[in-house]
């Protein structure tokens, strides 16, 4: 594990052009760049925000600020679910290199990631402006949301770079990806809090939403610092640092094992 990461450092003036490169790739042609990072989420918060406060009266949506909680969410969301479909195909997409070059294989996943991480950062950002200015009870909390980014960051490398790997071995990955990914989506309280009395009266429902979801911890946790102003429960913060760790073993641990084969495989 530390050999595999450690090359994000040894290996960090190829990691910048790797990264620079995907960031060309993204961006170009746009005239807002990554002004366009605010766009997605504001545009989802508009709709859901449509759904659950005026075409479906739901408690939580009339809730204050509903707004401001759709965006905690949809930020990490949006950073999870785009880098890790992104990262699925990284290394096909990356074929020509692969086989012309001996390099640190790993870093073509994890330049992906690093693209989306900038779209993320930019949210994060400006939540906590927003937040700040708008929800006065989150002014002594939203700082631990940094922490808990980055732990989230961790989850998502880790997972990226252990689904890129299998990709390699077997093309299904990609599509199973694409496809889990909508369910995942409702089954991580972004939407709608956990803590709601209607669903909370679902106590099995919501235990496995709760903690059979490696999402939904640090959603929630996100959600108590920058919305409603208060610390992270212990449960959470515990399950996202290890969940983690565990994310980037994972991610090592697989990518070790498929790594002689990926020249071959592309």
């Amino acid at each position: 594990m530390t050999t595999v990461y450690g090359d994000l450092v040894r290996y960090r003036e190829l990691f910048g052009n790797l990264f620079r490169r995907d960031v060309q790739a993204k961006y170009r042609g746009s005239l807002l760049g990554v002004a366009w990072t605010l766009a997605n989420p504001v545009l989802l918060m508009a709709v859901y925000l449509l759904v659950f406060s005026v075409l479906w009266d739901t408690p939580f949506g009339n809730e204050g600020h509903y707004g401001l909680f759709l965006l905690v969410g949809l930020a990490a969301w949006i950073f999870f679910a785009a880098s890790v479909q992104s990262a699925s195909r990284s290394l096909l997409d990356n074929a020509n290199l692969i086989r012309k070059t001996r390099f640190p294989r790993q870093l073509v996943p994890l330049s992906v990631v690093a693209t989306h991480l900038i779209s993320f950062v930019v949210m994060l950002a400006a939540l906590l402006v927003l937040n700040f200015a708008l929800l006065p009870r989150v002014r002594g909390t939203e700082w631990l949301a940094l922490p808990l980014g980055l732990a989230l960051v961790g989850i998502t490398g880790g997972l990226a770079l252990a689904i890129a790997s299998l990709n390699v071995l077997f093309r299904d990955i990609e599509f199973l990806v694409a496809a889990l990914l909508l369910p995942l989506f409702f089954l991580t309280p972004v939407l709608y809090p956990l803590s709601d009395p209607q669903i909370a009266r679902r106590d099995w429902v919501v235990d496995v939403i709760h903690w059979a979801n490696p999402l939904s911890p640090v959603v929630e946790a996100l959600h108590d610092v920058l919305f409603y102003g208060r610390l992270p429960g212990v449960g959470d913060t515990v399950y996202t640092v290890v969940a983690a760790i565990v994310a980037l073993a994972l991610g090592a641990w697989v990518f070790n094992r498929v790594d002689d084969e990926i020249a071959i495989e592309v």
